[in-house]
């Protein structure tokens, strides 16, 4: 009985706090346009949902194209909020008068097919592949032939970082085949046994391997720590003061309920 009354407590206190992190949105109404990185979809389309379904007189919508294009879109005006995988540059911000505001951390986790016989990677080894010094997977002393490199397109702040991070800055080889999103990139990476890539550490599964770097894996915990190099902080970007509904979602992607949320699908809260 104790177990019972306990269980239906928390299940108050939890259905109480998610309402209260909802209630900004009382009294607002209107159309939000969200584009830009897609790391941050998934967990923004969910808090949408919770939004939109508390509150119909709310309209809600979101739309990838990278960190660059949300960006532009969002000084243009033709967003309200443009996602991005990096912080602005000191240009973009004086152009746009652009503000941004940290929602949670993600790390660049470097895939390969599930096939390839290794789990960790040093530095030195990921820039002679980028770059096209190392041709195949075999001059490694590894199972596959020719090695694929898959990039995202230069918008891309997922790409922008892989390349300050990950490589130190090296140039990508021409050969590499450029893709649209982390979803269309661990699609390539599925479908090619040679295949290597990156994608936001939110959006690794089972499909593809999450490698190591000298030794370092991505978790949660590593990415937090520094420990794994490669991570960055995902922002929410509004051409000067947000709006009242811009500035309601950035609230509740930062509250107690937009945590959970992010937590849940990969990423790691930051709340300050």
């Amino acid at each position: 009985m104790k177990k019972l009354i306990l269980s239906i407590f928390v299940f108050f206190v939890c259905f109480s706090n998610a309402n209260d992190d909802l209630k900004p949105f009382e009294n607002l109404k209107g159309t939000l346009n969200i584009a830009g990185g897609t790391a941050h979809i998934a967990s923004e389309k969910e808090a949408m949902k919770n939004i939109m379904q508390t509150y119909p007189q709310i309209t809600m919508t979101i739309a990838g194209g990278g960190t660059g294009v949300g960006i532009k879109q969002v000084t243009e005006g033709l967003v309200d909020i443009a996602n991005a995988g990096r912080a602005p540059k000191k240009d973009e911000i004086e152009r746009g008068n652009l503000q941004s505001f940290i929602f949670a951390m993600d790390g660049i986790a470097v895939i390969v097919n599930n096939d390839l016989n290794t789990k960790n990677l040093t530095t030195q080894q990921l820039i002679d592949i980028f770059t096209g010094k190392v041709k195949s997977f075999e001059e490694l002393g590894l199972n596959g032939g020719k090695i694929n490199l898959y990039v995202r397109d230069s918008s891309s702040g997922t790409m922008e970082v892989f390349t300050s991070e990950g490589i130190k800055k090296a140039e990508i080889s021409q050969d590499a085949k450029v893709v649209a999103s982390n979803a269309a990139m661990k699609t390539a990476v599925l479908s090619d046994k040679n295949g290597i890539g990156f994608i936001s550490f939110g959006t690794v599964d089972d499909s593809v391997k999450a490698i190591c770097i000298d030794d370092k894996c991505p978790s949660i915990e590593t990415i937090l720590s520094g420990d794994y190099h490669i991570s960055r902080g995902l922002y929410m970007v509004t051409k000067g003061e947000p709006k009242p509904l811009a500035k309601a979602f950035i609230n509740y992607m930062k509250s107690d309920s937009g945590a959970k949320i992010t937590n849940k699908l990969g990423l790691i809260p930051y709340q300050k």
